[in-house]
This record gives structure tokens, sequence and C-alpha cells, in this order.
């Protein structure tokens, strides 16, 4: 048997207390993962590159959502299996 991992990430956010995750079990949630996948993708910036490679040909003040943000929740509903 691996001896037990006291090894903690910590996730910087911008506007609220630090997301602490440990190994140690306890409750969990199948949504957590995705907090993982957004800082990986916010520190290796792969869907504002892969957004770069579109032409947004859309009306600037009918504007809502930028295609980088629409590219993210496509990408993260289908790596979460939600689509």
């Amino acid at each position: 048997m691996t001896p037990s991992s006291t090894k903690q990430l910590k996730f910087e956010q911008q506007k609220s207390l630090p997301v602490i995750v440990n190994f140690q079990g306890g409750q969990v949630t199948s949504d957590a993962g995705l907090s993982l996948i957004a800082e990986i993708d916010r520190k290796l910036q792969i869907t504002s590159q892969f957004a770069q490679c579109f032409q947004d040909y859309r009306k600037k003040n009918r504007i809502d959502h930028s295609v980088e943000s629409l590219i993210k929740q496509r990408i993260y509903g289908l790596v979460m299996g939600y689509e």
C-alpha cells in the first residue's frame, strides 16, 4: 500500500477566497473537475489561442458573449460530458 499523500493544490481566484484541493477523501462533487480544467486552460491559454482562429462577423454592438467564452462553454461542456 502507498502511504497517504498530504499534497495540496491551491487555485488562485481574483474575487474570492482561494480554493484548496487535497486528496484526503470526504464529500466530493462530480463537477469539481471543471475547476481543474479551467485552471489548466487559464495557464496554458488553450481556448484563447483556439478562439483566435475564428473570424467574428457579428455586429459588435449586438455581441453579449465573446467567441472565446462561447468556445470555453462548448469545450468545457464536452469535457464534463454534458453534451
